[in-house]
């Protein structure tokens, strides 16, 4: 996938329908056993983490696997033009990634690529942060919407973390936490 959107981003301009037709592409190479080993592999993650927020977390995760379902079933049609420079950014971001998953013999990489579809989708095409609103963070704090801008409690947390994909995320940082 990340393939063909180096090459759309070389032909110049693209649409959101363009992306989404690429991104929808790659979505529906998934189906539920898919889903389903990527969800054993988060409830595995999950066993370091403090019981209090286990089960958000989980819950958090296994739901975001989940919209992969939404970007197969899109048929709207978006208007607008795709920030290429953004979107670069967001390919150069998603290949490091890829590169660093290959030596990792724990990781599913179905998980990563299907978190680089629902990432691409939700910034790209939808204009929203890559976690839903909602979205319960340590400590209590979560990705809320404000008018049209959106916050999120962890995004300078992940400045150093090369497996983040806040860099191209359309929230900002919540000033509060």
């Amino acid at each position: 996938m990340l393939d063909k959107l180096k090459s759309m981003s070389i032909q110049g301009q693209t649409t959101k329908d363009q992306l989404l037709c690429v991104i929808k592409e790659d979505a529906r190479k998934f189906n539920i056993d898919d889903i389903q080993q990527c969800s054993l592999q988060i409830q595995q993650e999950a066993e370091c983490i403090h019981t209090s927020y286990k089960k958000e977390y989980i819950k958090a995760e296994i739901g975001f696997l989940i919209r992969i379902r939404e970007v197969k079933d899109d048929n709207f049609c978006y208007d607008g033009q795709v920030d290429m420079d953004e979107l670069n950014t967001a390919i150069d971001i998603l290949e490091e990634q890829e590169k660093m998953v290959k030596d990792m013999e724990e990781m599913n990489p179905s998980l990563l690529q299907i978190y680089s579809i629902i990432s691409l989708y939700t910034t790209f095409i939808k204009d929203e942060p890559i976690h839903q609103v909602g979205t319960l963070f340590p400590g209590g704090f979560t990705v809320k919407k404000e008018g049209s801008k959106y916050t999120c409690p962890v995004k300078d947390n992940n400045d150093d973390n090369p497996l983040a994909l806040c860099p191209f995320c359309i929230a900002e940082q919540d000033e509060e936490v």
